[in-house]
């Protein structure tokens, strides 16, 4: 056996390999040893072999995390469609299944799976988890047409209803329409019970496909919280149309004006109003009077809960007019009066007595001051360098320009006759042009003689 030699003990940990001499060491000095380069090589290799094994570990991890994203999804459409399709595989009608909880552990994958063989194994687990996606959604799609065709006599019940339900909207409609079609309500009633029934067709429908009413009738109740918040404004329209059903503010064949829209009511929706736009002189469009545009405008029913509702037509169809006729201060007023007086009673004297009668009942009926005069009234106020005479008479909403066109060509032509010059003086457009000079005093030019132009 040979002898132990201590000099020539090697570490297996650290290995030391002698530097290369450069003749200079001396005799009897101990050989030089160094692990630096050695230990660079080691750690280098080290950090690689870790670095591809973390990277290779978070690959896994990332596809484990989109397979499970995808299953969660997956298992909540399949959930829906079953909800829908086949609410006993859904859960509505068992109440007697124990609770179950799956408890997951989680272990680091590089303990389970050796760093050489880690590629190839996370391949195979994907192509298996492919395969078994792949046979869980088909045996999903098997289940969902079995739950299908199990259902099919309940949906087929459930469409039978809704037809009945239809047929039984048509026959109260037509009943309704018989008893209370001249009352004022009479639409907005037989939408009610419309609706009604609709919506009882509806929850007797999904009663039958879902077999436990309960947990859908839950559903409806926070889905329509969530429609109370979304859905304001048509809320509000229907409300609207509501009221005006009841408290009648305007019907079909009404001239209103509801905010910046006038015209004639064409349609009453729920949601909706439609009327014949009517120009004006106060409101811009292509006709600057009360006539119809030709244009239809559709303004939300909410605004009778929130604006201002005008109706010319409702319950009395005629309105005041005016016309001012402006004659010069130096006229003969009284003269001027009895003139305009005479022509408006020729031509509107008969025509207000029919309505000033009906006029007097309704505010007789109402408790206010019936006392209407019968014929057209003449008034005085001045302005800047004038005097308007003023018409006040009573005429047909829908007849306001007719009657004040006729109005003032009568008066023109009988205050153009002869025996009226000099005594009803027109009043025509002046403006009176004056010359300063520098200093400040009045230009003597040759227009000063006459003074206007």
């Amino acid at each position: 056996m040979p002898a132990y030699d201590r000099n020539r003990r090697i570490s297996k940990r650290n290995p030391r390999i002698p530097i290369p001499g450069d003749g200079t060491q001396r005799p009897g000095q101990p050989q030089r040893y160094t692990t630096s380069a050695t230990r660079r090589k080691l750690r280098t290799k080290f950090r690689n072999r870790k670095r591809a094994r973390g990277s290779a570990v978070k690959g896994a991890q990332h596809r484990l995390r989109n397979f499970r994203q995808a299953s969660l999804l997956a298992v909540a459409i399949t959930g829906l469609i079953l909800l829908m399709f086949a609410p006993s595989e859904a859960g509505l009608t068992q109440d007697n299944y124990p609770d179950t909880v799956a408890v997951v552990e989680k272990v680091a994958v590089q303990d389970l799976i050796p760093g050489d063989t880690l590629t190839e194994e996370a391949a195979a687990e994907k192509k298996s988890s492919t395969k078994e996606a792949t046979d869980e959604a088909i045996g999903a799609l098997q289940g969902l047409w079995e739950g299908f065709i199990y259902n099919l006599p309940k949906i087929i019940i459930a469409f039978i209803t809704l037809i009945l339900a239809w047929l039984a909207v048509r026959l109260l409609r037509a009943i309704l329409l018989r008893s209370i079609g001249k009352w004022q309500s009479a639409s907005a009633i037989i939408s009610l019970v419309s609706i009604a029934v609709w919506l009882l067709a509806i929850g007797v429908a999904l009663s039958v496909v879902a077999g436990d009413i309960r947990a859908l009738v839950g559903s409806f109740g926070l889905i329509g919280l969530a429609l109370s918040w979304s859905l304001q404004t048509p809320i509000e329209s229907f409300t609207g149309w509501l009221m005006n059903s009841y408290q009648g503010y305007y019907r079909v064949g009404d001239r209103i004006q509801v905010g910046d829209v006038f015209g004639d009511v064409y349609r009453i929706d729920f949601l909706t109003t439609t009327v014949w736009e009517i120009g004006a002189p106060y409101q811009p469009g292509f006709v600057r009077a009360e006539q119809p545009t030709g244009r239809l405008v559709t303004f939300p029913n909410n605004e009778v809960l929130t604006g201002t509702v005008i109706n010319l037509t409702a319950d009395f169809p005629y309105v005041w007019d005016e016309l001012d006729v402006g004659v010069a201060n130096e006229s003969d007023m009284p003269l001027a009066m009895q003139v305009v007086e005479t022509v408006a009673l020729e031509l509107l004297g008969d025509y207000m007595k029919a309505p000033t009668v009906s006029y007097s009942q309704l505010l007789q009926e109402a408790g206010l001051n019936n006392t209407v005069p019968d014929k057209p009234q003449v008034f005085v106020s001045m302005e800047e360098s004038w005097t308007n005479i003023t018409i006040r008479y009573l005429v047909g909403a829908r007849e306001r320009r007719k009657w004040k066109s006729e109005l003032t060509l009568r008066l023109t032509m009988e205050l153009n006759k002869p025996e009226y010059i000099n005594k009803i003086i027109p009043v025509y457009p002046r403006q009176q042009v004056q010359f300063i000079n520098p200093d400040g005093t009045p230009a003597q030019t040759g227009l000063q003689n006459t003074g206007n132009v």
